[in-house]
């Protein structure tokens, strides 16, 4: 008797196995499948949509694609929204209303609300759940729930070369300078100055670039050491494998 319930246990894991590989392989099949490119883009028609770029399934919620141009080699997360207008199906007029760069990364689950112009520079890179607005609520009126009141849009910017960590959140006018990081979980408003890191909720300037005396405050760790010229991914590997023996 424990020799067939053996047999039965092994059989049921080897089936657990197969059923897991043919479940992941489907899933991988179905992302590839699902993915939006320039020469894939499925029912999504964006005014511009760059060589090199992909939205990864599944995406989010996407619409007003008609006003909304992505760059060339941009990555674009799963569940990331992205969206034009406040509603589907407005004319937004005859300009582009969302604006990405080449080579902008959007981390899984972010969202890019763009009521009206939100631009975002080339080779800014969002960890997951950023969230970039244009448009916030009103509360002028205290008898009238906030939800039904009247919003407030003002224009984004973000700068080329920045780095918004994760949760970090854009306001309405909102405007970030060339290579500016945002701490995680920061909400920023109002004009942040190239070459800064905000943190805070309002975010504040905590450090910033001085031509002169470089960062202030000096940075508490030492800057890496780039990787020599000529170096291979081949030697970089064994040079890996042998810190691991090593250690």
């Amino acid at each position: 008797m424990p020799k067939n319930r053996n047999t039965f246990s092994s059989l049921a894991a080897w089936r657990r196995r197969v059923l897991a590989r043919a479940v992941q392989g489907g899933w991988r099949w179905v992302q590839e499948a699902g993915s939006v490119t320039a020469e894939s883009p499925g029912r999504l028609r964006f005014r511009r949509l760059g060589a090199g770029t992909r939205l990864a399934f599944p995406q989010g919620t996407v619409f007003g694609e008609q006003w909304i141009e992505i760059g060339e080699c941009c990555i674009i997360a799963e569940q990331v929204t992205l969206t034009a207008g406040m509603l589907p199906g407005l004319d937004l007029g005859p300009d582009p209303v969302l604006t990405l760069g080449n080579g902008v990364v959007l981390g899984r689950g972010s969202h890019v609300i763009a009521d009206t112009t939100v631009t975002i520079g080339s080779d800014t890179y969002c960890g997951p759940y950023v969230y970039i607005t244009s448009t916030n609520h009103s509360y002028d009126d205290p008898d009238e729930p906030v939800g039904r009141q009247w919003p407030r849009s003002e224009p984004v910017e973000i700068g080329p070369g920045c780095w918004l960590g994760t949760g970090a959140v854009i306001l309405p006018g909102a405007k970030l300078g060339r290579n500016v990081v945002v701490a995680a979980g920061a909400v920023v408003r109002g004009e942040v100055p190239d070459h800064s890191v905000v943190a805070g909720a309002p975010a504040k300037v905590v450090r910033s670039w001085d031509p002169e005396l470089g960062w202030q405050p000096p940075l508490r760790t030492p800057a890496p050491v780039p990787v020599p010229e000529g170096v291979t991914h081949e030697q970089l590997a064994a040079l890996a494998a042998w810190d691991l023996a090593e250690g």
